[in-house]
């Protein structure tokens, strides 16, 4: 399974659009070799950098497995996005008080779907997928404050 982004390559810096210095919008994934065996995908982007420890930016769940995109500034159909450290649900881009911060996009490929809420935090989302992940891919986004 890949996750790629059209906007960076892996371990390259994301456009400031995609950031609080920018527009703060989602970049446009591309997903690939999806496991044919897969009810759903799991997205879940963090900057394990940030001073107070791992903050996250986005999580998104019960994704289709057929899904081969999600565009820029949005979140694929039937898909729901938990709560972020930014204390809200939705995409919350890099935007780190000092230095050269790494934005993990992980993506797991499930043998189920969750039975989660919009409130849900990662931890939650987590525990709920960890005896069912049957792939995982990551893309790795660098960001440095102007």
């Amino acid at each position: 399974m890949k996750i790629e982004s059209p906007a960076f390559k892996n371990n390259e810096f994301i456009p400031p659009k995609y950031t609080c210095d920018g527009e703060n919008i989602n970049p446009p994934l591309i997903i690939s070799d999806v496991p044919e065996d897969a009810k759903s995908l799991v997205l879940i982007v963090d900057d394990p950098d940030a001073p107070m420890g791992t903050w996250v930016h986005w999580t998104i769940w019960n994704i289709s497995p057929d899904t081969k995109e999600i565009k820029e500034d949005s979140c694929p159909p039937g898909a729901v996005e938990g709560m972020t450290d930014s204390g809200r649900p939705g995409y919350s881009g890099p935007c780190p008080p000092y230095g050269t911060h790494r934005y993990f996009f992980k993506l797991f490929a499930l043998d189920t779907t969750l039975d989660l809420n919009a409130s849900s935090r990662v931890a939650d989302i987590e525990h709920k997928m960890e005896e069912n992940i049957v792939a995982k891919a990551q893309l790795v986004g660098l960001y440095r404050r102007r």
